[in-house]
């Protein structure tokens, strides 16, 4: 059985959008499933799209996501170069044009842009641009005159118009379209550039591939890049078209959603894990529907036949989830050093931030949920003392001052302000004073965060604001209590 190689064909516009990162991803875990080889090719001869850096954007998204190709720009398999424009120059596309043209498969169109916007017709209840082939009947001495006069001419694909063309997909089964709907495809631009169609199928044949992973927007391409296949001769790789990608009103999703690309997640302070760990799942799933996977086990389960038809909705609140559950994994000293900056945002003190933020790893789903749980260690917020009254606690305000008022001369003469420590001895008092722990805890966590919610209890609060802080906090807790 031949190797399985697949390929990731972006084109240099931008940041790297979720659409393009699963292509790359499934790709990926198809040819790492097999064996195989996984190619990074880059597609930049459409100059109008092409942005500066956007290359060094691709080779970091794939690198940061661990999608490590085994040929590309930068590893040469052997069948390159990688890099269109470098493959243009070299004029193996016109080469291959012009094979067509000698067998008849292809021909030059001289067609002003006047006379092309006129050919509209109507196919089933459509209206479509379909070119007339009234270049193709052209002499051979008609051709070589316009050529030697310089007229602007592109190469166009010489498809049948009657009849129909058959292809299969993995996903979508056997898929059937009237060639009246083909078009004659153009092979090379009037620029003398490639179309994204025919530097496809020259590009992936001359490489090697044998499964072909892209959106399902292109199969409506697919007849045309099969008879360019049929033209030359060549096998047709297995094509594997993804579904549509949607927003949760179920519309396709765009960069104006905010978070449409790697990098816009990357900000919004999720992991790459858990990124490509959701992304694996817009479409797929494993049979044994475990969700939280690493990339090994990804390439272990991945199979592509299993692929749904239907479009993948990004739920952006299953993202936040499965963050949430990479944190509570997370080695806390690498979660630390990717909560710092939003520590140290907030909190100017010295206070111990590793201690802080390992109260709150288990508690949020994505970085700058950080703030809102630790905004009161710099300061206590104002709060209502109706936060005192706690029903499952039985704690009121009358009862939490008075237990503030007994609790407070305890702790000023306590010296170990250790977590340990405070918790058995707070344990001990509400023994005997025969009171349940929570409602000890409540009014003492209350007076030193002013929250109803925080990353910690009362005895391990205090011993991250130190007992200077603590005991102050409570007094003025004391004194808000008695109005």
């Amino acid at each position: 059985m031949a190797t399985v190689r697949t390929r990731f064909a972006p084109s240099p516009t931008g940041r790297m959008h979720v659409g393009n990162l699963r292509t790359a991803l499934y790709a990926y875990l198809i040819a790492k499933h097999e064996n195989g080889k996984f190619l990074l090719r880059i597609e930049d001869t459409d100059q109008e799209r092409y942005v500066d850096g956007a290359v060094d954007i691709i080779y970091r998204t794939l690198e940061k996501t661990g999608l490590i190709h085994d040929e590309g720009p930068d590893k040469d398999g052997g069948v390159g170069p990688y890099v269109q424009s470098e493959r243009q120059a070299s004029g193996i596309y016109l080469k291959y044009a012009k094979q067509l043209i000698d067998e008849g498969k292809a021909y030059y169109c001289f067609c002003t842009k006047e006379r092309l916007e006129g050919l509209v017709q109507t196919v089933g209840d459509k209206e479509i641009n379909v070119y007339d082939k009234h270049c193709l009947s052209l002499s051979k001495e008609e051709i070589q005159a316009n050529l030697d006069a310089g007229m602007p001419y592109v190469i166009r694909q010489n498809n049948p118009n009657t009849g129909t063309t058959t292809f299969h997909d993995e996903i979508y089964g056997d898929i059937t379209v009237d060639n009246a709907e083909l078009d004659d495809m153009i092979l090379i631009k009037s620029d003398g550039y490639p179309t994204y169609n025919f530097a496809n199928v020259i590009d992936d044949h001359l490489m090697g591939i044998t499964h072909v992973v892209r959106g399902n927007e292109y199969l409506s391409s697919t007849p045309k890049y099969n008879r360019l296949y049929e033209a030359f001769g060549w096998d047709i790789p297995v094509y594997v078209h993804c579904p549509l990608i949607t927003d949760e009103e179920h519309k396709k999703l765009s960069k104006r959603c905010g978070h449409s690309s790697y990098e816009d997640l990357i900000e919004q302070g999720f992991v790459t894990e858990a990124v490509v760990n959701f992304v694996a799942l817009l479409g797929w799933s494993p049979e044994d529907n475990v969700e939280i996977m690493s990339l090994p086990e990804l390439i272990a389960k991945f199979d592509y036949t299993k692929m749904s038809k239907s479009p993948a909705v990004f739920d952006y609140t299953k993202l936040k989830w499965m963050n949430g559950e990479y944190f509570k994994a997370m080695d806390p000293e690498r979660f630390f050093e990717m909560a710092k900056p939003y520590l140290k945002d907030v909190i100017t003190k010295d206070l111990d931030l590793h201690r802080i933020a390992e109260m709150v790893r288990t508690r949020i789903e994505i970085l700058p949920d950080i703030k809102d749980h630790i905004d009161f260690f710099e300061a206590v917020p104002e709060y209502d003392i109706s936060m005192y009254t706690h029903k499952k606690m039985k704690t009121d305000a009358a009862s939490s001052l008075a237990l503030l008022e007994e609790v407070l001369p305890m702790l000023e003469q306590c010296d170990d302000f250790s977590n340990d420590n405070l918790f058995s001895l707070l344990q001990d008092y509400a023994a005997k004073k025969e009171y349940k722990t929570g409602f000890v805890m409540w009014p003492i966590r209350t007076a030193l965060s002013g929250k109803q919610m925080t990353p910690g209890g009362a005895t391990e609060l205090m011993e991250v604001l130190g007992k200077e802080e603590s005991i102050s906090r409570i007094a003025a807790a004391i004194d808000k209590l008695k109005g």
